[in-house]
Order: structure tokens, then C-alpha cells, then sequence
């Protein structure tokens, strides 16, 4: 997929690593006052002027997180900022800088690389965060990212996954299970092409999943819109693995369980549509799907008012005693359906792509 005709393709052996370095870097200028030293010296110099560090790392591993069969290169490189800033707008902090190293085999030239930092330059301009750091090195296995972020905030207003009690809002930002649908199609697709490379692939009315999977949102905004609201939550997770895997982690690091009502998990018209044409569950690509990047978080049930009707966060669920358990409310019924953590584990889902 990286063939171009129209030019000759550059070796990376022909740049060495730090000329590949400074070559992916030197349009990455520095915009925060917290970054006091970015690339080109043997460390970066964060100031965080008294506030707090938060930091996360995440790695994208080729056949186990993506496929470049349809995954684009600059959407790659995009996503994989966007996930770990997601982890930063998790714990209620200000995403500032990330760092990015990359292991590599001899079947990518440098146009390649030139594409995946595109991406990241457009997710960095995007969420205003710097470039400050990262390494690169030769692979044997495709092609290996890992990213690091760091954001800065004062410590009382850091959210944990362990602040929530009895009683408490479960609250969810945007909507679910689109992520996974568009996951699906890109594979339905990508194997009919498999099958047929004459067959064009039928991606037409997808958008909005699409979007979810291949150039999803790190909720970044979610922060400053509670604070207009006057809330701060009682703890907080991104929703990577789907929404039933971070309902168990609040529930463990919280000690409390937890019931969410299955007809009020927020859910988009597409997402509910394309589910239907595959004889899926929406509501179980919700729970169990991953990939959407919004926030789950509890709020204090005296904020219910503050919060109630807001277009973009749905109250789905309260938190209870611990010894109560956590479990899905079904729609209609009533019944009560044992939350289990079937989403996304990378060394359980082998083939994810």
C-alpha cells in the first residue's frame, strides 16, 4: 500500500535513526508554557508550575490493533494520539504533551512515516498538545507505536476511578457501540476485497461509524463543560474496552456496584441501523465493543439537576452497595442481566484488528 509510482520512495536507512528523527519532527513547534524543552536533546523539560503531572502510555501493535489492510496511515497516526489523550481527559486533566516512539520494519519508507505524522501533527494541532519527545527503532514484526501523554492539573480537581459511594449518577458523554459497527464493516469489506480486488467496497452511508473507528474524539471538552455546570465528578474512565469492562473497574477500584439500564445507554441512529443489518445488539455493541473514547463517570445524585437533559450526557445507571453486585437492567423487562467484562483484551482477542 505504500507503492507510489509518480516518485521514488526514500529507505529510512538512507535518513539513520536521528536524521529520521529530526526529519518527522521539525515542524512540530512547541505551544504550551509547561514545555520548556522539546525534541533534539536527550530529554524533554516539562514545567507544570505547580500543578500536578498526569501521565499515560499506550501501544498499538500492527495485527493485534490494527490492520493496515484498511486502516490509512495518517488515521493511524491520529487515533493513536487521540487514545491516549482520551486518558488524560479521563482523570480530569488538560492533555499538554506526548511522546512517540516507533519500531519499524524495512518494508516502510520514509513516506510512510512522513503519512502516520501527519496524523499526529493534525491530532497535536487539534487538541493544542506538543510534541516533546520519543524514540525510534528497527522492527521485525511490522510496525509498533507507542505513545506517551502527559497532562497537568491542580491536584484537588484529579479524578480517580476510586471516588465513587452508594447512590451516586452513573453518567456517560456523546454515544455508544458506533465505534465497533464501523469496525465491522471495515471488515466485511476489507474481506470481501480479500476475496474479489475488483469489488469496490460499499462504504457509502457509513460515515458516522466509520469516524468513530478510524478518527474518534478524545473527549477533551468534557472537563471545561462540567466545570460550566458546576460538577465535579466522583471518579472517571474512558471508555476503551466497552462500557460493561470500565463499569467493573469503577466497581472494583470504587467498592460499589453498579446498575445500568439498558434503555437509557445512549445510542446512535446509525449505530442502531448497521446493528440491525448485521443482526447485532446494539446495546451489546455498547457494552462489550470498545472503541468509542467517551467518558464514564459518577456524579454526586445532588447533581442530577445540573446534568439532567444536557444533549451530550445521559444519565444511565446509580451506583449501589457493593455486596448488590453489578448488572444490566434489560430493556422492558427488568430483569437483571450480570455485567461481565467481554470487551477488548489484547492477549484474549488475538485477530482484533
Amino acid at each position: 500500500m505504500f507503492e507510489d509510482k509518480s516518485q521514488e520512495l526514500t529507505p529510512i536507512s538512507k535518513l539513520g535513526e536521528f536524521g529520521l528523527i529530526k526529519h518527522l519532527t521539525e515542524h512540530f513547534p512547541l505551544g504550551n508554557p509547561s514545555s520548556e524543552l522539546g525534541v533534539g536533546d536527550d530529554a524533554a523539560v516539562i514545567n507544570p508550575d505547580g500543578k500536578k503531572l498526569v501521565v499515560s502510555t499506550d501501544v498499538l501493535a500492527e495485527g493485534v490493533h490494527f490492520n493496515l489492510g484498511y486502516v490509512p496511515l495518517k488515521h493511524l497516526g491520529y487515533k493513536a494520539v487521540v487514545v491516549n489523550l482520551s486518558d488524560i481527559a479521563a482523570m480530569n486533566a488538560t492533555p499538554t504533551q506526548i511522546l512517540v516512539s516507533l519500531a519499524i520494519s524495512n518494508r516502510f519508507p520514509v513516506e510512510a512515516l512522513e503519512e502516520i505524522y501527519a496524523g499526529i501533527q493534525l491530532a497535536c494541532q487539534h487538541y493544542k498538545v506538543d510534541l516533546v519527545g520519543g524514540d525510534t527503532t528497527s522492527s521485525n514484526a511490522g510496525l509498533v507505536m507507542s505513545i506517551t501523554a502527559v497532562g497537568i492539573e491542580d491536584s484537588e480537581k484529579i479524578i480517580k476511578r476510586n471516588g465513587a459511594k452508594a447512590n451516586d449518577l452513573l453518567v456517560v458523554s456523546g454515544d455508544l457501540g458506533g465505534a465497533y459497527l464501523g469496525l465491522q464493516i471495515l471488515e466485511r469489506e476489507h474481506a470481501v476485497y480479500l476475496a474479489n480486488p475488483n469489488m469496490q467496497p460499499e462504504m457509502e452511508g457509513y460515515d458516522y461509524i466509520l469516524e468513530r473507528q478510524l478518527k474518534p474524539k478524545a473527549r477533551t471538552d468534557v472537563k471545561a463543560t462540567l466545570t460550566e455546570l458546576g460538577i465535579l465528578p466522583t471518579s472517571m474512565i474512558d471508555i476503551s474496552d466497552g462500557l460493561a469492562s470500565e463499569i467493573l473497574h469503577l466497581s472494583d477500584q470504587s467498592k460499589v456496584g453498579f446498575r445500568v439500564y439498558e434503555e437509557k445507554i445512549p445510542l446512535d441512529n446509525l449505530t442502531i441501523s448497521t446493528a440491525d443489518e448485521l443482526n447485532l445488539n446494539p446495546a451489546m455493541a455498547a457494552l462489550n465493543g470498545g472503541e468509542d473514547y467517551e467518558l464514564l463517570f459518577t456524579i454526586s445524585p445532588n447533581d442530577f439537576d445540573k446534568i439532567v437533559g444536557h444533549p451530550d450526557f445521559s444519565v444511565i445507571g446509580h451506583a449501589t452497595d457493593l455486596n448488590e453486585g453489578n448488572f444490566l437492567v434489560a430493556r422492558g423487562s427488568n430483569q437483571l442481566v450480570p455485567l461481565s467484562a467481554q470487551g477488548w483484551d489484547a492477549f484474549l482477542n488475538k485477530n482484533k484488528e
